[in-house]
């Protein structure tokens, strides 16, 4: 009740002003200052106002606040250490001991993390089905060291 007569007294107030204002042939100004005005009269007659002053005065209220709180904390703490994590269970395991199954299966020989050359490519002659076959085992291996990239990501 006491709020909704100080934002009425405001809003008067705050009219009175610009009507001198505009008096003063600041007519620009003086819209702005009765725009700023009517908000606090606005709110009174929405209902907000009410709503806030119950909120406000309510254990209830502020507990939800702290419940509403602690869920986001939770969601950010789970976001914070799921980013941490190198992947699942299984995929953590087989990295920290040193097992191939981390890898992808077909996977080429530099994302194994072995130093020896790769397999050498076939001597056909440069013909149409041995270019062909060619240059598809080599898009074969380059996809499985995509493969193997996005898998040690976990994606």
């Amino acid at each position: 009740m006491i709020a909704e007569t100080v934002c009425s007294a405001v809003a008067a107030a705050g009219l009175g002003i610009a009507a001198i204002t505009a008096y003063r042939k600041r007519f620009l100004k003086a819209t702005r200052i009765a725009a700023y005005a009517l908000v606090p009269l606005g709110l009174v007659m929405t209902g907000i106002v009410e709503w806030v002053a119950e909120t406000a005065f309510s254990p209830v209220a502020w507990a939800g606040f702290g419940v509403l709180g602690a869920a986001w904390f939770l969601f950010m703490t789970t976001r914070a250490v799921e980013r941490r994590s190198v992947g699942t269970g299984k995929d953590r395991k087989a990295a920290k001991s040193g097992l191939p199954e981390a890898i992808a299966p077909a996977a080429s020989a530099p994302s194994r993390g072995q130093a020896s050359r790769p397999a050498p490519r076939s001597s056909a002659a440069p013909g149409a089905t041995g270019a062909g076959k060619a240059s598809g085992a080599s898009a074969a291996d380059d996809f499985s060291d995509i493969e193997a990239i996005l898998k040690k990501h976990g994606i």
